[in-house]
């Protein structure tokens, strides 16, 4: 559908430095600025790639943005906690062209648990696998292409070609339990054009120069356990009731209605959060709840339970222009958290979730 995008996926990550060093110095993300700042970078960075390892000379703008917050999302953009944490937005470029990673990170959390949603996001880097044996990263190979895991266990699959001018983010892989369902719900409901099809895979995409979205139908249900992502989307703002209402038709999952959600001196966004895709199956009313009530029931299940967030565009660009200090302020945020040292001292663990 015209004037939607593919915007960034969520992160649940519980070690900030360890993500902070994988992204900058191993997948080398970074900012884009104005054009002559951006040359004067490039210049730069040739000369530290030439002269320097990175783990000595540091590498140079590469957080989109960093905020803090005091507590929980309206939206659960943090996923279910209410205390502080923090959201980093880091990638290849700004959001208008490229689609980048959302770093949430909630203080009191060390780890979360994988399931088996996330499959993998695709780059095409041969500078990313170059860094990652600089640094020792641990990389393997499958059908020919290298991975690379980031801390947490996010799996990174790495093409071995040029990184390109363009975003070099080519496709974000999610398991399906069904894929005929999935279908029926990204092309059907949402509007996403199926790019290619084959037995047990299938991408999609808004547009032919955006990330590409991937299914592969797993053939088991899917299992978010904690560490759950969420992708999201810009659409123009006058879309965002009909997406809510034509879900209600449906009778699709809303976990978040139609909200405003403030960031502390910026600009205010609007949002629907979905979940994919609900099916309603037939029951036995004496196998579910051992009802003496003959009969079939419809009941409704939710097959995948993906998380979408669909933006609000006007404000969704004004909120995410870049922040010349975004890497300096993640820098700062990690050398301030003295979270670990408040459990140690207290003698109590970090939460795993």
């Amino acid at each position: 559908m015209a004037g939607r995008r593919a915007l960034h996926f969520v992160f649940k990550v519980g070690d900030r430095t360890k993500t902070a060093h994988f992204y900058r110095n191993i997948l080398g993300m970074k900012v884009v600025l104005s054009l002559a700042v951006k040359d004067l970078l490039e210049t730069v960075q040739q000369l530290q790639n030439f002269v320097f390892s990175s783990s000595v000379f540091p590498s140079f703008l590469q957080v989109l943005r960093h905020e803090e917050f005091d507590e929980g999302c309206k939206a659960a953009c943090n996923g279910p906690y209410d205390g502080l944490w923090s959201k980093t937005m880091i990638g290849y470029g700004p959001e208008d062209d490229h689609f980048v990673v959302e770093l949430t990170y909630n203080y009191g959390i060390k780890e979360y648990l994988m399931g088996n949603d996330f499959l993998g996001l695709t780059i095409q880097s041969h500078e990313a696998i170059e860094n990652a044996k600089r640094e020792n990263w641990h990389v393997t190979e499958e059908n020919g292409i290298n991975v690379v895991e980031a801390p947490g266990g996010y799996r990174f699959y790495l093409i071995d070609e040029p990184q390109p001018e363009k975003d070099p983010v080519k496709k974000l892989t999610l398991a399906s339990s069904n894929l005929a369902e999935t279908l029926n719900y990204w092309h059907g409901l949402l509007g996403l054009t199926i790019v290619e099809e084959k037995e047990k895979r299938a991408t999609l995409a808004y547009a032919p120069s955006q990330m590409k979205l991937e299914f592969v139908d797993i053939g088991k249900p899917v299992d978010h356990a904690k560490a759950y992502g969420r992708i999201a989307f810009a659409c123009p703002a006058s879309e965002l009731p009909d997406i809510e209402a034509k879900m209600k038709e449906k009778e699709q999952t809303i976990l978040t209605p139609l909200v405003s959600l403030d960031t502390p001196g910026k600009a205010t966004v609007q949002v629907v959060i979905l979940a994919d895709p609900m099916l309603q199956v037939m029951a036995s009313p004496f196998d579910i709840f051992q009802s003496t009530v003959g009969g079939a029931l419809m009941i409704d299940f939710s097959l995948d339970g993906h998380e979408i967030c669909f933006v609000g565009d006007e404000g969704f660009q004004e909120l995410s222009k870049v922040d010349p200090k975004g890497n300096e302020l993640l820098s700062k945020a990690i050398a301030k958290d003295k979270s670990d040292d408040w459990f140690q001292k207290h003698r109590v663990q970090k939460t795993s979730a």
